[in-house]
């Protein structure tokens, strides 16, 4: 079901026709191996300026979970994404060709990386995604992990509105799998948890929050990333809590290859 706060419009930003024809494939792929169920949305007066969404990241598949809800609410979000996928032969040319962004994780990268995205951010309307956490998180109850500050940071230099989104079931239609993928054994797993997802069709729950509260805070002061930071993820396990009501403590699906390495900071007492 979707529960939308405005009718869906079109973004105002061009959005590549190569990244509608994706969005198009993903919602299909998406709906082949569960049921979406989208709630919350995008208020009209933030359809024609630049936003942040900042998920959760709870598998492989949320990213694609998580584009087919934007397509149902009428957003084509540009992500930032890692310089390995961006600079794969097929994966990597569609997705640059789709107008993502890219983010280095050398050291002497990360301050650009950061530049470009406030540019693109104080330039350009249109919904940009980025991880909180920075990675899938590791925390046995799949509890968001503490995360970075670089969400925050972008928001304050950019002066743009984050809205949390939270989302849970997409880690039932893939396994977490392994760090590094060597030879197609390593992805045989990970597909074999796919085809069997197409028969359960568990189901894929995301919803879009109201936009974090980050008044009193500003770019450069002490302390405020930080502050900033915590506002997001406590916005986004307020939301996450409610759809996964079934399951508060552990997910009920049972992931042997995800490691659990990582307590989460934000799980609710």
């Amino acid at each position: 079901m979707v529960s939308v706060l405005s009718s869906p419009a079109k973004s105002p930003r061009r959005v590549p026709r190569t990244w509608k024809t994706l969005m198009a494939i993903d919602r299909a792929v998406v709906g082949l191996s569960g049921k979406l169920q989208v709630s919350g949305g995008v208020a009209a007066g933030l359809r024609d300026r630049a936003v942040l969404l900042a998920p959760n990241h709870i598998g492989n598949f949320d990213p694609m979970v998580l584009t087919a809800a934007c397509r149902e609410l009428g957003l084509a979000p540009a992500f930032l994404l890692t310089a390995g996928i961006l600079d794969t032969p097929v994966v990597g040319h569609a997705m640059r060709a789709s107008g993502h962004l890219r983010v280095d994780r050398r050291k002497q990268s990360i301050k650009d990386a950061f530049d470009v995205a406030i540019e693109r951010l104080r330039s350009s309307p249109g919904p940009v995604v980025c991880y909180p956490e920075g990675r899938i998180g590791l925390d046995p109850g799949l509890w968001p992990e503490r995360g970075k500050t670089g969400v925050a940071r972008m928001a304050l230099a950019a002066d743009v509105p984050v809205i949390p989104v939270a989302q849970w079931g997409a880690h039932e239609a893939m396994i977490w799998g392994c760090d590094i993928v060597t030879s197609f054994r390593d992805v045989t797993p990970i597909m074999r948890s796919f085809a069997s997802s197409m028969l359960r069709r568990p189901s894929f729950k995301v919803h879009f929050g109201e936009p974090v509260d980050l008044s009193g805070l500003r770019d450069g002061r002490a302390g405020d990333a930080r502050r900033a930071h915590e506002r997001i993820m406590r916005a986004i396990v307020r939301d996450l809590v409610p759809l996964r009501q079934a399951e508060p403590d552990a997910p009920r699906f049972r992931d042997p290859s995800r490691p659990t390495t990582v307590v989460s900071p934000w799980r609710p007492e």
